[in-house]
């Protein structure tokens, strides 16, 4: 399994300069298309998207990638709940929960 990323040329740079050789560029006027692919594509176990790219997909495509196991989609640069979430859905177990609560 592989990490791919999707988003802008800017939003990629970075993990392309970080080795990620799976790598989607995508705008808002092919972004759904460019996420439709990557998420058909087996080889990939974890997709990085831009938060607020997630905007440029219609409303069941966003429910389908927010709800995705495989591959997994994560959103970068969302707040702390939004990765909260994600991580309790995808393994089951809330692993920000203080001992406390």
């Amino acid at each position: 399994m592989e990490i791919a990323v999707i988003g802008n040329e800017e939003f990629v740079l970075g993990f392309r300069l970080a080795g990620l050789r799976m790598v989607f560029v995508a705008d808002e006027m092919n972004y759904q298309e460019k996420m439709l692919e990557a998420m058909g594509d087996p080889n990939i176990g974890i997709l990085a998207v831009d938060a607020k790219d997630l905007a440029y997909l219609s409303h069941n495509v966003r429910n389908r990638v927010l709800d995705s196991i495989q591959p997994v989609i994560v959103p970068v640069g969302g707040d702390e709940s939004d990765l909260r979430e994600k991580v309790k859905r995808v393994i089951g177990v809330d692993l920000y929960k203080a001992e406390d609560e």
